[in-house]
């Protein structure tokens, strides 16, 4: 097995040097790069792929969007400060694979399925607390190491800063990745007899552990596998307070009193619908998003298979008809109110949101309508329970 791994900062022109001197010295049959598929069209096309911001609500990824455009901006932003183009390297190595006449290899995993893993294994608080990291780094005063930041993607950097927070953040951004990384170099070295390999080099030690005893290597299948959490305690505690909101409203209904139960409605209704519309309209979000948001809060919040961001988001959608060029220029903001212009970012910002208006208003509403109706469940359901069994037997 012939394969010379070069590992590289993803801002830093030394690196693009050495990936070119490398690559002109072993005269490879295959160029291996650190990027997926979606990376390789991201770095290669001049216009960035269309989305569909509906579909990206639909599918409950809002919060996770948000994510990898925050990275992205930050990655990006240090390559800007420093006058090198994240993955530049890797451009390097396709440009240099092509000129000699080498295969180009795409060996990393999908970044939709890395960062799906990643925020799938965290917990509420674990999200919470990296985003609150990540935004304080971006707009605090706090001295950055420069030269340790160049040594490693954005990745690889988040997983340093956060390790103590997020422990499981090693193992998806990097472990998996080394290892399937080291997978598609033991594949690819059966049909090429020489192989360079540009990775970062927080993944270069990892790759070569896993080429020296491939034995360790998980089967390909489960690291591309994409699933929730086993334990997720936000899904726990939403679930749990949905049902204690069911059960109190059929508490109220019980006791056959309509003021009561009209009162109670009302609670719920304004609680929601207030608190959802206020976390669009933060967002900035049309009026009308707000008032969706409003409207759709209270029964939303019973359901959970569907939220009111969804709602807030769509309807922001169909206000603002994002454009490819707004796609375009979201790549291109440079501050944080240059994002808030951006109608992708804006549509997605209204729907995280109005989601999280939605949570504490369901939390809270619970809350005041158990106060308000004194109604005592476990006994209500006990009694209920008894009523049935007693016509049962």
């Amino acid at each position: 097995m012939n394969i010379v791994l070069v590992g590289t900062a993803h801002v830093s022109k030394k690196s693009i040097e050495d990936v070119v001197r490398v690559i002109d010295e072993v005269k490879p049959q295959a160029v291996a790069v650190e990027l997926c598929y979606r990376r390789f069209l991201t770095l290669t096309q001049s216009k960035p792929q269309e989305i569909s911001v509906i579909d990206i609500i639909k599918r409950g990824e809002v919060a996770l969007v948000l994510f990898q455009m925050l990275l992205s901006y930050i990655q990006r932003k240090i390559g800007e400060e420093y006058g090198i183009k994240p993955g530049a390297e890797m451009l390097a190595a396709i440009s240099k694979a092509r000129e000699i006449g080498a295969d180009v290899l795409l060996i990393d995993r999908d970044i939709t399925i890395t960062l799906k893993r990643f925020w799938n294994s965290l917990s509420l608080f674990e999200k919470i607390k990296i985003v609150f990291h990540i935004l304080k780094g971006l707009f605090g005063d706090e001295e950055v190491d420069v030269d340790e930041m160049l040594k490693e993607d954005i990745l690889e950097r988040l997983v340093k800063e956060f390790r103590d927070i997020a422990p499981s953040a090693a193992k998806v951004l990097i472990d998996e990745r080394d290892a399937y990384m080291a997978a598609k170099l033991i594949e690819a070295s059966q049909r090429y007899e020489k192989i360079v390999a540009v990775v970062g080099a927080g993944h270069k030690r990892g790759i070569e552990r896993y080429l020296k005893n491939p034995e360790l290597i998980p089967d390909i299948r489960e690291l591309e596998k994409v699933e929730e959490s086993r334990f997720n305690i936000f899904k726990i505690a939403s679930y749990t307070i949905i049902i204690l909101v069911i059960l109190t409203f059929v508490a109220v209904l019980t006791t056959m009193n309509s003021e009561i139960i009209l009162k109670a409605f009302i609670y719920w209704f304004l609680i929601n619908g207030i608190l959802s519309a206020i976390g669009a309209l933060i967002a900035g979000g049309h009026p009308l998003s707000a008032l969706a948001a409003f409207l759709s809060a209270w029964l939303t919040s019973l359901n959970p298979m569907i939220a009111a961001g969804w709602v807030s988001g769509i309807v922001e959608a169909k206000i603002r008809k994002p454009t490819s060029q707004d796609l375009e220029e979201l790549t291109k903001a440079n501050s944080l109110r240059e994002l808030m212009k951006n109608r992708v970012f804006r549509i997605l910002l209204v729907a995280a949101l109005t989601n999280v208006g939605s949570m504490i208003g369901t939390i809270y509403g619970a809350y005041v309508i158990m106060q308000l109706t004194g109604i005592n469940i476990p006994k209500v359901i006990k009694d209920n329970l008894a009523g049935l069994l007693s016509r049962i037997i």
